[in-house]
C-alpha cells in the first residue's frame, strides 16, 4: 500500500527494464552490466546474491542457475533463457579464467554494491529513467511475473522469500485477477 502514496514506482514495467538493459550495453563494459541486470530482472537477485554469484553456480549444460538467496531465504534452481546463457559465455570468454565470481571489476575482483548502484544509475539516466535503484530490478521479476499470470506460491518459491506475506505484495498489485472482472 506504501507504493499506492507514493507517486514513484517501486519496480520497472517490461519497456522500462529492455530500456535500462538497452543503455547498459551502450557503456564501457556493456555485455557485464547488461547481463548482471538482465539477471537480477529475471531471477530477483538481490544486489548482494547478484555480484556474489560464481561461475560454479552456472550449469550451461542443463541451463540451470544454482540460485543462493540471503536473508533466510530459499535456495532454488533457476532454469536460465537462451539469451541470458548466450551472454554469460561471451562473458565467460572475455574474463580472466580464474576469476571465481561472474560479475567483475576491471582488476578482476568481485563488484561491490556501490559499483553496481552506480552503474544502474548510469544506465537509467542514459535510458531517460529517473531514480532506478538496484533493488527496484528485484521488484521488477515480482511484478512482471505476477503480472504475467503466475500464482503467489510459486512467485514466492522463484523469489525465495521464506514468509509468503513478503510475496504477496506483488499479486496484490497486479491487474490480471481483474482483467475480466465485469465480463
Amino acid at each position: 500500500m506504501e507504493q499506492m502514496l507514493s507517486n514513484r514506482r517501486r519496480y520497472l514495467t517490461a519497456d522500462e527494464l529492455e530500456k535500462l538493459i538497452r543503455a547498459a550495453r551502450k557503456g564501457r563494459y556493456g555485455r557485464r552490466d547488461a547481463t548482471l541486470m538482465l539477471l537480477m530482472a529475471r531471477h530477483g537477485l538481490r544486489v548482494t546474491e547478484a555480484i556474489d554469484l560464481r561461475w560454479d553456480q552456472i550449469d550451461f549444460a542443463k541451463g540451470h542457475l544454482h540460485v543462493r538467496r540471503l536473508k533466510g531465504g530459499i535456495h532454488s534452481v533457476h532454469p536460465v533463457q537462451g539469451d541470458e546463457l548466450r551472454n554469460l559465455r561471451e562473458l565467460r570468454r572475455e574474463q580472466d579464467p580464474k576469476s571465481a565470481f561472474i560479475f567483475t571489476t576491471e582488476r578482476g575482483g568481485p563488484m561491490t554494491r556501490s559499483n553496481v548502484a552506480k552503474m544502474i544509475e548510469t544506465a537509467a539516466a542514459r535510458a531517460g529513467l529517473a531514480h532506478v535503484h538496484p533493488h527496484q530490478l528485484r521488484h521488477t521479476c515480482g511484478h512482471l511475473l505476477a503480472d504475467a499470470g503466475h500464482d503467489t506460491r510459486r512467485l514466492q518459491l522463484w523469489l525465495g522469500h521464506s514468509d509468503i506475506k513478503h510475496t504477496a505484495r506483488y499479486s496484490e498489485l497486479s491487474a490480471k485477477p481483474f482483467k475480466d472482472f465485469w465480463r
